[in-house]
């Protein structure tokens, strides 16, 4: 199958690549002339025959939008967009409502698997129309990893990124509690090899996990990550969900509180903490520290 993909950055560059050796004929277009097979969006539609489906993988918000009007102008009736950033589901609606008064369809796909998709595959949460989710499956399956599960048309569009969004905040709280119980771990006058007890529990426990072992991986590299600040950057999809779980008046107190102890990594000395550290003194005397 043909498709042109823009945005061959880490994972839109890996992503072609999975397809190519696929059998798949990639169009792929980046800013970067260095990887790019086009000078421009323009020449990548021309280069796809129709009936065409271009996959967009740059970041979300402007850069995602201005790709989609401009690809919205240049693509024709039956024609079909995917989205595989990590876009707002609220937006996938926006742009879906726009392309189809063109006759142009649209597909929203959120994307896990990170640096590794090229050789384990990409897990798919896709949303849309099922005529159009069904022309882009030969996409799907050749970038999904093998087997039954890694695929799922999760319903209209917007409902593959409200899934991926979902998914981040999941991994927002199993990472926040991996680095808790290492934290503690680390703090332990009776626990000896933190890492060993880490690499333990990759068999026969219930948290095993891909998240686990790239944990053992990081741990290998620096036992006790004394390289690395303390500093964790939010890509906004934690936000997104914790948005959205107001707006549907669902509680989620650890993906929260997780989102919350990104924002708390960012500060060297926490202004809240001021406040906390002056009333322990005001009220039980409690010793404070001075700059």
């Amino acid at each position: 199958m043909q498709i042109g993909m823009v945005g061959l950055g880490k994972m839109g560059g890996n992503m072609a690549e999975r397809l190519r050796r696929g059998g798949h004929d990639v169009v792929g277009y980046d800013r970067d002339p260095a990887v790019s097979d086009v000078a421009g969006l323009k020449e990548l539609v021309q280069r796809l025959q129709a009936p065409r489906v271009v996959w967009v993988m740059v970041p979300a918000g402007a850069p995602t939008q201005q790709t989609v009007d401009e690809l919205g102008d240049l693509l024709a009736e039956g024609d079909i967009i995917v989205d595989g950033g990590n876009s707002h589901y609220v937006d996938d609606q926006k742009h879906a409502a726009e392309l189809g008064e063109k006759g142009i369809g649209f597909v929203d796909c959120g994307v896990s698997g990170g640096v590794w998709g090229l050789q384990n595959g990409y897990a798919l949460m896709c949303g849309g129309e099922k005529a159009h989710v069904d022309r882009v499956m030969p996409i799907f399956e050749t970038l999904k990893p093998e087997g039954e599960d890694g695929f799922v048309h999760a319903g209209d569009v917007g409902a593959g990124h409200f899934a991926k969004m979902v998914h981040n905040g999941i991994e927002y709280g199993m990472m926040q509690a991996f680095a808790e119980g290492w934290e503690l771990l680390e703090a332990s006058d009776v626990v000896k090899d933190v890492r060993g007890s880490f690499s333990s529990w990759r068999t026969g426990t219930v948290i095993r996990s891909w998240l686990l072992d790239l944990m053992v991986r990081a741990l290998d590299d620096d036992e006790h990550l004394e390289e690395l600040k303390g500093y964790a950057q939010d890509s906004g999809e934690g936000r997104w969900t914790v948005q959205a779980a107001v707006d549907h008046s669902v509680p989620l107190p650890v993906i929260t509180a997780a989102l919350y102890a990104r924002f708390a990594s960012r500060q060297d000395d926490s202004p809240a903490m001021k406040v906390v550290a002056a009333l322990r003194n005001q009220f039980g005397g409690h010793a404070v520290e001075s700059k």
